[in-house]
C-alpha cells in the first residue's frame, strides 16, 4: 500500500468471474475469471453491441500528462475519483504521484475503504449520523488513513459534531470552509458567513479546520473571457479567505480545480503561502471528443501536449427504414448525452473507415439516431462520446483495447467500475 490503496484488493477483481452480470461480456467468455479471458488477447470484434471501450495509449498519455503538469506547476492532484469509480484507475493515478482521492458522498466513500485508499477528501458535507459514525470509525481503526471532508455552515458543524460525539470518535474530523459563489451549488456565500463557520468548527471538540475548499466549475460552462473573468474573480476570494482561517492545523490545504479550468487555479492559488494547493480534477483521465475537449486548459493553449479522448462507444447498425436515416442498437441507456450527442467516427464493415456526412440527430432508450453517411445494415460505428462522467456509469465492466484505431483492436484489460 506504499501508493496509497491496496494492490491485493485491486489486484483481485481480475479472478473475478466473467457471465450475464456484465453487458460488455460475450458468452464465451462467461465462466472465466477476467485473468483467464485477458490471457487469450480477444479482438474485440468478439465483442457484441452496444459497447463502451476504453484506450490504453490514451489512458496512460493523460495520465503521465498530468502528473508531469501538476509537478511542474506545484501544486497536488486528488483526483475526483467519482468520474470512473474505478479502483484499477485510481491505482493509475495514485502511483503517478496523487496526493489523494476526491470523492462526492458516502457510497462512493464505502467503496474507496474497501479498496484500501489511505487519503481521501470529500467535496461535500457529511451530516448524515450513520456514516459520520462509519467514517469515525474507520478514523479510530486506521491511523494511516486521512480524511478530510467540507462545511458550509454553522449548522452543519454542530451536526457533525453532535454526531460524532454521540458515536464516541476519538479522533478529531478534519474538515475545510467551502467558499461558494452566486448562482453555484453548496459554500458560504460571503466572507463573513465563511469566518463564522470557521469558529463553528473552532469551537466544536470534534473537528478541526484543515483547509479551505471551492469549486470554480459551478460559476462558469465556457471558455469565453466572460467565463474566465468568473472563475479568477472567484478564485482570488478563495486566495484572500485562505489568509483569514485560523487552521488547526500545520498542512492546511486550499482545493479548487475541476478539469476545466485548473491552469487558472495553479495561476492564482499556487503561490499562496503555508498550504498545499490540492486540485480535484477528474475527467482528464478519460478526456472526450465533446465538452472537454473544447474546454481543457490544453485544448486552448496554442502549444503542447493534449489530453487524448480515451474512451468509444461502438453501434451495431440494425435499421435503414429511410434513405438517409440509420438506426443503432446503442442508446441513452448505454452512451452518455447530456453534453452533446455521440459523434460518428469510423464505420467497420469490411474495414474501418471514415464517416463523412453523418451525424447523430437523437437518441432514445436503446436506439441512436443516425442521419447521412454510408452505413449498411450490420455495419458497426464507433462513435466519440462527450463527458465521461456519464458514460463510464452505465457500465460496470470496461473492455480495454490497445488501440481503437487499429484495423483490429484487442481486449487487453477489463475495468470493474463500482457506482
Amino acid at each position: 500500500m506504499g501508493n496509497g490503496i491496496d494492490d491485493r484488493a485491486v489486484d483481485a477483481q481480475r479472478t473475478e468471474r466473467l457471465d450475464w452480470r456484465f453487458k460488455a461480456i460475450p458468452a464465451t467468455a462467461h465462466g472465466m475469471t477476467a485473468e483467464e479471458y485477458l490471457g487469450g488477447r480477444p479482438p474485440l470484434d468478439e465483442f457484441g453491441t452496444p459497447l463502451l471501450t476504453l484506450d490504453a495509449s490514451a489512458l496512460d498519455h493523460n495520465v503521465r500528462l498530468m502528473a508531469d503538469w501538476t509537478e511542474r506547476a506545484g501544486v497536488r492532484l486528488a483526483p475526483h475519483g467519482k468520474t470512473t469509480m474505478a479502483p484499477a484507475l485510481w491505482r493509475r493515478q495514485l502511483d503517478a504521484g496523487a496526493w489523494g482521492v476526491t470523492l462526492a458522498n458516502l457510497p462512493q466513500l464505502r467503496v474507496a475503504r474497501a479498496f484500501g485508499v489511505r487519503r481521501l477528501l470529500l467535496a461535500n458535507a457529511l451530516v448524515d449520523p450513520a456514516g459520520l459514525a462509519w467514517i469515525g470509525g474507520q478514523l479510530d481503526t486506521d491511523p494511516d488513513f486521512t480524511f478530510i471532508s467540507w462545511v458550509d455552515s454553522v449548522r452543519t458543524a454542530e451536526l457533525m459534531d453532535e454526531a460524532l460525539r454521540a458515536a464516541r470518535v476519538q479522533r478529531a474530523v478534519h474538515v475545510c470552509v467551502e467558499l461558494g459563489g452566486p448562482h453555484g451549488r453548496t459554500g458560504a456565500r460571503d466572507e463573513e458567513t465563511a469566518l463564522a463557520v470557521a469558529e463553528a468548527v473552532r469551537k466544536a471538540p470534534s473537528l478541526r479546520l484543515a483547509g479551505l475548499g471551492g469549486y470554480e466549475g459551478a460559476l462558469a460552462h465556457d471558455a469565453t473571457d466572460e467565463g474566465r473573468a468568473a472563475v479568477d474573480a472567484y478564485l482570488r476570494r478563495l486566495a484572500d479567505l485562505h489568509g483569514r482561517l485560523p487552521y488547526e492545523t500545520d498542512e492546511p490545504i486550499v482545493t479548487a480545480g475541476g478539469s476545466s479550468y485548473f491552469d487558472q487555479v495553479a495561476e492564482v492559488l499556487s503561490g499562496l503561502d503555508g498550504c498545499e494547493v490540492v486540485l480535484r480534477s477528474g475527467a482528464y483521465i478519460v478526456h472526450d471528443d465533446g465538452f472537454y475537449r473544447q474546454i481543457s486548459p490544453f485544448a486552448r493553449g496554442a502549444d503542447g501536449e493534449r489530453f487524448r479522448s480515451a474512451m468509444h462507444g461502438w453501434g451495431r447498425v440494425v435499421s435503414r427504414p429511410e434513405p438517409a436515416l440509420a438506426l443503432l442498437d446503442t442508446g441513452k441507456r448505454d452512451l452518455p448525452f447530456d453534453e452533446g450527442m455521440p459523434e460518428p467516427q469510423l464505420v467497420c464493415g469490411a474495414g474501418p473507415k471514415a464517416v463523412s456526412g453523418a451525424r447523430v440527430t437523437a437518441m432514445n432508450d436503446q436506439h441512436t439516431f443516425l442521419e447521412g453517411g454510408e452505413v449498411a445494415v450490420g455495419d458497426i460505428v464507433r462513435l466519440g462520446l462527450s463527458h465521461p462522467c456519464t458514460a463510464i456509469d452505465k457500465w460496470t465492466l470496461i473492455p480495454v483495447v490497445d488501440d481503437a484505431d487499429a484495423e483490429r483492436p484487442v481486449v487487453v484489460d477489463l475495468i470493474r467500475t463500482w457506482f
